[in-house]
């Protein structure tokens, strides 16, 4: 079988580059796309001689919203927040609701210290900061030659 890509710029330009741009805005609407939006937060990692640190990019929500349970070897960070906007005027009335939620886990290397795990919330990114255990830690040293 063979695979040919479908070459619509032809199209385009015989119709006009407007007239396919309001289209495709109004039909690439998420009232209009039956596939749910999945919105998982990225995630930076970084590892240090001390200990890990973990980023997750969540802007727009408080530190209530976050549940951040460790079993195990398991970390999982969920977080789950509901919007609700309202605005009124003489002719309509309008609601909207916002739900967002998310969960990620993560598991940790045996080296990890479970009882030295902290995390904070500042400016929309969630950092958790992992330690090592004493022993995991690259201990530095010079070898004599005998």
């Amino acid at each position: 079988m063979t695979l040919v890509k479908f070459n619509n710029a032809a199209i385009k330009h015989t119709v006009g580059p407007r007239f396919n741009e309001v289209f495709d805005s109004i039909f690439n609407d998420q009232y209009f796309n039956n596939t749910p939006a999945v919105k998982t937060p990225a995630v930076n990692i970084a590892e240090f001689e001390s200990g890990f640190d973990i980023e997750l990019a969540v802007p727009g929500l408080k530190k209530e919203d976050f549940k951040i349970n460790l079993e195990k070897n398991l970390l999982t960070i969920s977080a789950e927040a509901t919007k609700e906007e309202v605005a009124g005027g003489k002719t309509y009335n309008r609601k909207e609701f916002s739900f967002s939620s998310f969960s990620r886990t993560f598991t940790l290397p045996e080296t990890v210290d479970h009882s030295k795990i902290d995390a904070e919330y500042i400016n929309g990114i969630l950092k958790l900061t992992v330690a090592k255990k004493e022993e995991a830690k690259l201990q530095a040293r010079e070898i004599a030659v005998k």
